[in-house]
């Protein structure tokens, strides 16, 4: 009976959500200024808002968990409120604001963290 119970155990802690919701085939680049950087598990997320015809856009950009931003070399203060940001993500397929992250560049034209391969999950 307890080795039933521990062979359950580790597909529960494995389980984690698709990524079918984002468009892996196309790119998008939002430019805008940054809004939240929310540094929090399961997944961080930037929150940006991006100059429109009728004013500025909210965006939410899902990232990885912040060990795995760490290891690519990200920081809690990597970005910070207020600050100008080019993000590029796979957008949603719904065509709702927001996407998931695959590279950023801050306004003086350096790269913040590392960014995500092509194809590789996030």
């Amino acid at each position: 009976m307890l080795l039933m119970a521990a062979n359950l155990a580790p597909g529960t802690a494995l389980a984690h959500h698709s990524g079918a919701m984002f468009d892996s085939a196309r790119t998008v680049s939002l430019q805008g200024t940054v809004k939240a950087f929310q540094w929090t598990n399961p997944h961080s997320f930037i929150q940006i808002l991006v100059e429109g015809p009728k004013g500025a856009v909210e965006w939410s950009v899902e990232m990885g968990s912040p060990s795995q931003l760490y290891r690519s070399g990200w920081r809690p203060s990597s970005i910070r409120v207020g600050e100008k940001l080019t993000v590029v993500i796979n957008p949603l397929r719904d065509g709702t604001n927001g996407g998931v992250f695959v590279s950023a560049t801050a306004a003086d034209g350096q790269p913040v963290g590392a960014p995500r391969a092509a194809g590789a999950s996030k």
